[in-house]
């Protein structure tokens, strides 16, 4: 699948419309030579157009330059993705599957069937640089809509960022009103063809922090989705953060959240196959740093590489295998419900401060025995205490920034510690009876002085944590 990212503006123009002469902005030195084209696309949608009203477009087009399949997906400004794929040889209404399980978390079950055909004829003329560069393509299109029988006609303008910047757009659309041009009716051409639905309304913030932290967890999960679906390790990260802050808030506020322990369990299954694609990920990043340039480790190195290799490839397998099945889709189903109901529970605050003694307890204890899984234990409670901080940072403001920002590094150190006795354990398991024992030695002997640096670092990162400034407005 390619993915471009195009910034463009539209604009409605009269019969006749003529070009005004845009040499001399913004470094425009003047006007190639003009291609036409004549583009067909058929649009793809739900009946209820669930892609348009979350801001998508799918359409299957021919003629120009990019024939193909695209999904248009929003992006900053006025930028949008464009997820293309070539044209299919089967059948022409099948949307590919790659593009079907883009918009899952969006469609669910519903189906993707023809909405509207576009006919364009596209006059298309390059802005140009003085030598030569392309800073903006001008494209003058007439459209013929046809819809349920019925056809729509109209002329349009658009103007798309090549290497041009934003200030050119701008001064490019100043010029094209002052000629007559209005900003387009509607945000594409397929929405002015059905109507311009309107798009889903925003849901105001609820007054409920707890509310309104578990609406920004359902938002992060279904919005990675579908990077996790094609491999990005970030979303893979954000997405598996989202479904653990979502369980560990749904714990923490048990009260409010009555019966909601299946999702827990269900959140949890969610969040273990994206950690197996993910804990690979990261802890092949950590054993061969530093080692992969040296001959010394290269067999070593490459044993391990091929030990976590196949275990992210076989936990990408289920990963994938999971996003497309009905137990994943019925997830996501009960968050939205879980995000939009109501609760009455008191005393939100005490929560989150019988989470936090929680976890200090736990450390010290941890502390006081030098035991690792204990140290463990102290890391998973001050990753809940942090999660229920964050729910009340939008009222606290600086002050709780500050404590969430100071239990980060406590956690960051903790987890750093975890993630060396986990590496020792994997080393372990991997260089049993290998004939280059002596050089996973090396690596565990790095490892447990990864593990005694980490340990030595707890202390004052502890005392911060626990200022009585920064604690004070938690109680």
């Amino acid at each position: 699948m390619e993915i471009a990212s195009e910034t463009e503006l539209k604009y409605d123009v009269p019969d006749g419309f003529v070009l005004p002469d845009f040499a001399g902005e913004a470094g425009v030195a003047g006007a190639g030579g003009a291609e036409t084209h004549d583009l067909d696309a058929t649009y793809f949608d739900t009946d209820e157009l669930t892609l348009l009203r979350h801001r998508r477009t799918l359409r299957r087009r021919s003629g120009g330059h990019d024939a193909g399949w695209h999904l248009k997906t929003p992006g900053e400004g006025f930028s949008r993705k464009e997820h293309r794929l070539p044209l299919n040889g089967s059948d022409p209404d099948l949307v590919p599957g790659e593009l079907q399980a883009m918009v899952r978390a969006i469609i669910r079950r519903q189906d993707l069937k023809p909405i509207a055909r576009l006919r364009t004829h596209r006059v298309e003329t390059p802005l140009k640089k003085a030598d030569g560069t392309t800073l903006a393509l001008i494209a003058q299109d007439q459209v013929i809509a046809e819809r349920d029988g019925q056809e729509q006609r109209w002329q349009e303008v658009e103007v798309e960022l090549v290497d041009g910047s934003p200030a050119l757009l701008a001064k490019v659309g100043r010029l094209l009103e002052d000629a007559g041009a209005r900003p387009a009716a509607g945000p594409s051409k397929v929405a002015r063809a059905l109507g311009n639905p309107q798009p889903g309304k925003t849901p105001k913030t609820p007054k409920n922090p707890v509310l309104a932290y578990v609406r920004e967890q359902r938002d992060a999960i279904t919005g990675f989705d579908p990077g996790v679906r094609q491999g990005e390790p970030d979303a893979v990260h954000k997405m598996r953060v989202g479904t653990r802050r979502l369980r560990s808030t749904l714990k923490t506020f048990k009260r409010s959240f009555a019966g909601a322990q299946e999702i827990g369990d269900e959140l949890k299954w969610l969040a273990d196959l994206l950690g197996e694609v993910r804990d690979g990920q990261v802890q092949e990043q950590k054993l061969l740093a530093g080692i992969e340039d040296s001959p010394r480790f290269a067999p070593v190195a490459a044993r391990i590489r091929q030990h976590l290799d196949a275990q992210v490839e076989r936990g990408r397998a289920a990963l994938d295998e999971a996003l497309e099945s009905e137990r994943y889709l019925a997830l996501l189903d009960r968050i939205d419900r879980l995000a939009e109901q109501q609760t009455t529970e008191k005393d939100l605050l005490k929560q989150a401060r019988k989470s936090l003694a929680k976890a200090d307890a736990l450390l010290d204890r941890a502390l006081a025995d030098g035991i690792d899984h204990e140290l463990h234990d102290a890391r998973k409670a001050y990753k809940k205490a942090r999660y229920a901080v964050e729910v009340f940072v939008p009222e606290a403001g600086k002050p709780g920034k500050q404590l969430v920002s100071a239990l980060t590094d406590l956690q960051d150190v903790l987890g750093a510690h975890q993630d060396s006795v986990v590496a020792r354990e994997l080393l372990e398991e991997i260089g049993q009876g290998d004939g280059d024992a002596f050089w996973f030695g090396v690596l565990y002997g790095r490892q447990e002085q990864v593990g005694v640096e980490t340990h030595a670092q707890l202390p004052p990162v502890v005392e911060d944590s626990r200022g009585k400034k920064l604690r004070a407005w938690i109680g």
